[in-house]
């Protein structure tokens, strides 16, 4: 079994982290003890001034890497791999980044989401964002399951 979470959601065509997504940013994230970890390296492309990430692309990994680390955790915290059903998915409820210094383009990035909290469909989580031993980001993110494989897909936006 693939220890990236991304690679459990099939179907996915999300632009930050959909592995279904021929044009998207592929981010993978995977646990490192109770800690989830991405580590991507930016293209030219996806500069904002000269040799810096834009903000806006430092923002959709951080939204993506949390999303998929709060699918990671309900699995976790219910002793299940990520492959078993009830399947979950999840979708940001507020995301607040402080930029803290610039973000260069010519050098991997990596995430480190840390769960904070955990109450019935929502779960809490704290992102840093480095660029080699550099601080450049850092965000609040609540993530809300929007859903879960054994639920009614009636009526959810969601779900085709």
């Amino acid at each position: 079994m693939s220890p990236y979470f991304q690679d459990h959601m099939p179907g996915n065509v999300c632009f930050g982290c959909g592995m279904d997504n021929q044009d998207g940013l592929h981010i993978k994230s995977y646990w490192e003890g109770d800690l989830a970890i991405c580590e991507w390296l930016p293209e030219e492309k996806y500069h904002g001034w000269a040799n810096l990430l834009s903000g806006g692309i430092l923002g959709t990994i951080i939204d993506c890497h949390c999303m998929g680390t709060a699918m990671a955790d309900a699995y976790k915290s219910e002793g299940r791999a990520l492959d078993s059903a009830p399947y979950y998915r999840y979708a940001t409820g507020t995301m607040n980044i402080k930029y803290l210094k610039p973000t260069p383009i010519n050098q991997t990035i990596r995430l480190v989401a840390e769960v904070t909290e955990r109450k019935g469909k929502k779960i809490v989580m704290k992102c840093t964002s480095w660029s080699g031993d550099v601080q450049t980001a850092e965000a609040e993110v609540i993530a809300i399951q929007v859903f879960n494989s054994d639920a009614s897909k009636d009526k959810n936006p969601f779900v085709k």
